[in-house]
């Protein structure tokens, strides 16, 4: 075993070929007893091994032959009185060469047996001794135990004896895939260090008529069953000071070492003799490269080394269950084709683990094994490449894990990753099942595996679990069911929020352009969707591409069998049970749901989303709340109007840069404390009121609440650290709630009714505070029972809910069963030290044998007790009397154990009959929260600031000033503020011009964001402000094509227009910016020209129309409802400057200077001086504009007006009064 001069030279060689006898300092005694001592040193350690000074690195540690390991050769009769024993190896684990390195070594879940007799027919490949190679390593890091089974989750072994203290013991084992014993060839593969070191050192005593069959094959499956039991060295052993002085030999020493040389006779010399470097020697040698191992080709080859469809065949070409090839149009990747012979050669647990998978293809099982979550075959590969995870084996499956503390974090990285995650959870342990087995009087078969179930999947929109979620705001997965009724497109479409159990439903009849529909999209930003596969249209599937996220999962189901259609949905439901009342009597449909029971669209719709719940195991918590609601995406009634474009446009939750929250107005005012409060307060921003006295009543609010700002601050910093409660009321619900978040749940109802009392002196009040705090249910009387219910430092500490004395009968007659064992326990003990005169007698744990018996070595005991472990001074026993009572206080803490999961899901359903109390509750303190952050927004916009005044007036009125805009607010110190003047004594629209880069979009951002402050109910940051409500804001802005779908720059313009020219009234605000610009000059003006007129004096609505077509200045100079305004500018023409004052003022902008614009950017003057030149002969609006001015001086007549008086006198138009109004003043105004 050397290839180092000096660990050979002060181990003694490992050992010497048969002829090279003669060696100038030690003889052949010397050898041999060098090899014995070696093995012989009863705790080889880095210390005391001669290898651990071997670097390990050492290629001769690697690369062992069978020269190197001969093992020790049995005395012949003579020396039989003294028998050599292989001492106790270090109880230090060796760290294997390929460990879990995300979890653990070897393979994973797989008790470490102790080596026994009987286990030498276990595969195990020839002594190579690559204990060696770890020597150096004993000490390094420890490595994680990947044993399955935890303490309470093994079978007590009778007279087994401990596994680190006395491995030489034979330890009874479960026959059961779960602790390995099921595949006897794969328990040598990875299986625990100190096994396969045992092993190895047991092999190295094979007694000398096995050495025969050792020497013979290099790689024999086993090895003869003769060997000898061990027993510990009678004498001490030599120092384990090294010393380069042979010890003296003894003539038994000697007889060992003939029958060495003897059976070294036909070896070809050592290793460590031909590679023996010598720096002075002049011959060069060529290198030689060592001849490869050679395998046996019986050895196991290890799963994770082998391709899945090496080990099953049909993974080779992989179908769904119907057999549909992944290239058919009807594949559904969820399923896979496991054909029947195939399930013939599953073991039993390959067996269970497909039976789930089977179903689960596209999905990331996690499946259960002790205290590690695993992941087998394809699952095992992805986890490999995406997180590095180590790969081993399991049975014949690739493997990884994970383990079980750390499940949330890996299943969140797979989440964000785009998979879908499923959860198989084990129903019992070792010894509950083997309990199960016992009371089971079916004489059935027993399971060889340990029952285990699918828990649920979770994907992006379906996660159930606060602490999974991303952030505060709601993750909705939404069914949408597309039908045509009249030529139109209807839809009927349900989402729920899965983390508080709150559903939405919503059935519409929607125009061509779908912008109900579109605006729902954009109202709820899905995380998931559910289509009917080929039923929805081309168009709604453009809307979507274009309105959600690249992170958003599309999941396609097949109609009627997975999307339900309305009759299959109302019989599932009905059988479902799920909303069956408290006492159990009846089965009562939400309000809601009701309401839509025969709307077929809408039930389709639930029933697509009831039937992936149900997929998903998550339907039964979520559906069984009860929480239905109506949901309109376009309230007409009560609320400010803001299409999906118009959200988009204004940036009110996501910029336009990243996508991100950032610059919003939803950030800006958006201070709420409470994560349900955050919740509400998106639908507040999404759905502005638009009624005069709801508006005051939050703004009286807010003004209160900034009147008094300590009662402000005092309810958010006593609010602050409120935890999620409506998500956590909704898995308390489903008794899926952790025992830690139990306790922050009653904490967080408690802070709440104290903060409530100290909002008492606004009760009784008018406003809007006092009414919510004088609705707040008294939450004194259902807390009162949790005060003292269970132990809650507990609960926190050691994640378990238990109930103190008196609260639960059975509970506590199940801790009295077991504090009576563990009295007979004591009581035994000390009946054992009085017979036995001891005093000194203990109990001592090691492992999972419990209760051993620890007495010192001088005691003598009785002949019948058996030991299980020992030290130098001490030894432990069992006897049936003490194994008859552990085995019975195992089972009393197993039954234990069960109890505590059925007390904390008791506990569950008794806060869970309050639900309507917690629920209402969180409601008003979610407003409170949302009330106070409007307060908290608005004393943060500077100065100056004020409370906007509505009027209720016929004629429509938006008056600013001094206005900012309030996104800037923070980032801009010198903003300019501007008067916005729009109806009321002056004309609705304002006809926008100005240089480029003038400031116009901000102007009609600014002004648009104000009106929806205002109509919040918050503050604006303006010296003044008076308007009337608003019913809808539309928007036309930018130039934006449509790639997607394949609509042009010009088209999307005129979509956009078409929808403000059929749903704008008198109320709405409207802003077009740069309409026309798509299209040729020609084309743009005429286009420019017939909507600004038809908006002012027909629709009559008020609003800016920006644009650089400055004819229609002139065109419009007269025309009673459009005012003329133009951006401030300071223009050097020698420089080609423009330096811009961002002032809006009353005129027409001189020109949109361009060229000075293309001077400012760093184009060569010389292109702009020859672009000057065709702008002048070419441009047509410039030439248009001054043929307009040239007619004004004859009796013209605007085109707008001619057409009106044309359409009059046909009868061809249907002309309001308004606008009739409008047009005899247009008239007048000539």
């Amino acid at each position: 075993m050397t290839g180092n001069g000096s660990a050979g030279a002060s181990a003694g060689p490992a050992r010497t070929p048969a002829k090279a006898i003669a060696r100038n300092s030690a003889s052949s005694s010397a050898k041999q007893q060098s090899i014995m001592s070696f093995f012989q040193k009863s705790s080889p350690g880095p210390a005391s091994s001669p290898l651990s000074k071997v670097s390990p690195d050492s290629t001769c540690l690697r690369e062992t032959t069978k020269a190197n390991t001969l093992p020790k050769v049995k005395p012949t009769s003579s020396a039989k009185k003294k028998k050599l024993s292989t001492p106790v190896p270090s109880s230090d684990a060796l760290e294997p060469p390929s460990s879990q390195e995300n979890t653990r070594p070897g393979r994973p879940g797989q008790p470490l047996p102790s080596p026994t007799p009987m286990s030498s027919t276990s595969r195990q490949p020839s002594v190579k001794v690559e204990v060696a190679g770890s020597s150096p390593s004993r000490k390094a890091k420890k490595v994680v135990s990947y044993a399955e089974s935890s303490d309470d989750d093994e079978p007590f072994a009778y007279g087994a004896a401990s596994q680190t203290r006395r491995r030489g013991r034979a330890r009874k084992v479960v026959n059961d895939e779960d602790v390995y014993g099921e595949d006897s060839d794969a328990t040598a593969d990875d299986d625990g260090l100190s096994h396969g070191l045992n092993e190895k050192w047991r092999k190295l005593t094979v007694p000398v008529e096995d050495m025969d069959d050792f020497i013979a094959s290099d790689d024999s499956d086993e090895f003869s069953s003769k060997s000898k039991k061990r027993k510990r060295p009678s004498k001490p052993t030599t120092s384990r000071k090294r010393s380069n002085m042979s010890p003296p030999s003894t003539k038994e020493e000697e007889l060992l070492d003939l029958c060495a040389d003897e059976l070294m006779e036909d070896l070809p010399p050592s290793t460590a003799r031909q590679w023996n470097y010598d720096p002075d020697s002049a011959e060069k040698r060529p290198v030689v490269k060592p001849a490869d191992r050679v395998k046996d080709p019986k050895a196991k080859v290890k799963a994770h080394t082998r391709e899945p469809e090496d080990r099953y065949p049909w993974l080779a070409n992989i179908r769904d269950k119907e057999k549909r090839t992944p290239d058919d149009p009807e594949y559904d990747p969820r399923t896979i084709y496991i054909p029947p012979l195939a399930w013939n050669k599953f073991s039993p647990f390959e067996k269970q683990y497909w039976e789930i998978k089977q179903n689960h293809w596209d999905t990331i099982v996690f499946f259960k094994k002790g205290k590690f979550y695993e992941l087998y075959e394809n699952d095992a590969t992805i986890g490999h490449q995406e997180f590095d995870f180590k790969m081993t084996d399991r049975v014949n499956m690739r493997m990884v894990g994970v383990p079980e503390s750390s499940l949330d974090h890996w299943v969140n990285q797979f989440i964000a990753k785009q998979y879908k995650v499923a959860r198989v959870d084990q129903m019992e342990t070792n010894l509950g099942k083997e309990m199960r087995e016992r009371q089971d009087k079916t004489g059935k078969k027993a399971d060889k595996v340990i029952t285990r179930q699918l828990a649920c999947v979770l994907t992006a929109g379906t996660l159930v679990d606060g602490g999974m979620l991303q952030d505060d705001m709601a993750a909705y997965c939404v069914a949408i069911k597309e039908s045509v009724v009249d030529d139109m497109p209807a839809f009927g479409v349900a989402f729920v929020d899965t983390a508080t159990g709150r559903f939405h439903v919503s059935g519409f009849v929607d125009d061509a352009d779908r912008t109900k529909f579109e605006t729902l999209i954009a109202q709820t930003s899905p995380r998931e969707l559910l289509l009917e596969k080929s039923r929805v249209s081309t168009k709604t599937l453009r809307i979507l591409k274009n309105n959600t996220s690249p992170t958003t999962i599309w999941t396609h189901l097949r109609p009627v069998t997975e999307f339900w259609d309305a009759d299959t949905t109302v019989r599932e439901l009905n059988c479902g049970n799920y909303f069956i009342t408290q006492d159990g009597s009846d089965d009562i449909w939400p309000e809601t749901l009701q309401q839509y029971k025969d709307d077929e669209l809408v039930m389709s719709a639930v029933g697509g989303l009831v039937s992936y719940l149900k997929f998903l195991k998550l339907e039964r918590p979520l559906l069984s709340q009860g929480s239905f609601e109506s949901y309109s995406p376009i309230q007409k009634n009560g609320t400010l109007i803001l299409d999906g474009q118009t959200l988009v446009n204004l940036e009110l939750f996501a910029n336009s840069v990243n996508g991100g929250p950032e610059g919003t107005l939803f950030s800006l005012l958006n201070k709420c404390v409470t994560p349900f409060g955050k919740r509400m307060f998106r639908q507040w921003v999404a759905h502005p009121l638009c009624d005069i006295r709801r508006i005051n009543e939050r703004l009286d609010a807010v003004e209160m609440l900034n009147s008094d700002p300590s009662v402000r601050e005092q309810f958010a910093s006593q609010l602050v650290k409120m935890p999620d409660l409506e998500r956590l009321i909704s898995r308390i619900h489903a008794g899926a709630c952790k025992p830690e978040d139990f306790v922050r749940v009653l904490e967080g109802f408690e802070q709440i009714e104290y903060t409530m009392s100290l909002l008492e002196a606004f009760k009784g009040g008018e406003g809007i505070v006092d009414q919510l705090v004088s609705s707040m249910p008294s939450l004194a009387e259902p807390l009162n029972y949790w005060r003292t219910a269970f132990d809650r430092r507990k609960a926190r500490d050691e994640k378990l809910l238990i109930p103190e004395r008196g609260i639960e009968e059975d509970f506590d007659e199940s801790l009295d069963r077991m504090d009576e064992i563990k009295a007979q326990l004591k009581g035994l003990l000390d009946q054992k030290k009085v017979s036995l005169k001891c005093k000194t007698l203990k109990y001592t744990d090691i492992g999972k044998e419990i209760y051993q018996l620890e007495a010192p070595k001088s005691v003598k005991v009785p002949s019948d007790w058996r030991q299980m472990s020992s030290t130098k001074d001490l030894r432990r026993w069992y006897f049936d009397e003490l194994t008859s009572l552990v085995r019975d206080l195992q089972e009393a803490e197993e039954t234990h154990s069960q109890l505590v999961k059925e007390v904390a899901a008791r506990f569950f359903q008794k806060f869970d009959v309050d639900y309507e109390i917690w629920l209402k509750a969180v409601k008003i303190v979610a407003q409170l929260d949302c009330l106070v952050s409007l307060a908290r927004a608005s004393s943060s916009l500077g100065q100056p600031s004020c409370r906007p005044d509505f009027v209720d007036e016929n004629r429509s009125v938006v008056d600013f000033e001094e206005l900012r805009h309030p996104c800037m607010i923070n980032t801009v110190d010198d903003f300019i503020p501007n008067d916005i003047k729009l109806g009321g004594n002056q004309a609705k629209i304002n006809l926008l011009t100005g240089a480029n880069a003038a400031g116009k979009s901000t102007v009609l951002r600014m002004s648009c964001i104000a009106v929806i402050m205002a109509q919040i109910g918050c503050f604006v940051p303006a010296s003044s402000a008076r308007l009337t409500p608003v019913d809808r804001i539309m928007s036309r802005l930018g130039a934006n094509d449509n790639i997607f779908a394949a609509q042009s720059t010009f088209f999307v313009e005129l979509a956009e227009t078409k929808k403000i020219l059929s749903e704008a009234t008198p109320r709405s605000l409207v802003i077009l910016d740069e309409l026309g610009r798509g299209t040729s000059s020609y084309d743009g003006v005429a286009v420019a020209q017939a909507v600004l007129h038809h908006v002012a004096t027909h629709i009559g609505c008020i609003g800016f129309f920006a644009t650089h077509y400055h004819s229609l200045a002139v065109e419009f100079e007269n025309h009673p409802e459009i005012r003329a305004r133009r951006m401030q500018i300071d223009v050097d023409e020698e420089a080609r400057r423009v330096t811009f004052l961002y002032k809006l003022e009353d005129g027409v902008a001189e020109g949109s200077f361009g060229m000075h614009c293309a001077a400012m950017c760093g184009i060569s003057s010389k292109v702009i001086e020859r672009a000057e030149v065709a702008a002048r002969e070419w441009e047509h609006t410039s030439r248009l504009k001054d043929s307009l001015e040239r007619a004004k001086t004859g009796c013209y007549i605007p085109l707008g007006i001619l057409s009106d008086v044309g359409s009059l006198l046909g009868d061809k138009g249907d002309f309001a009064r308004d606008g009739m109004d409008v047009l005899l003043r247009a008239i007048e105004g000539l």
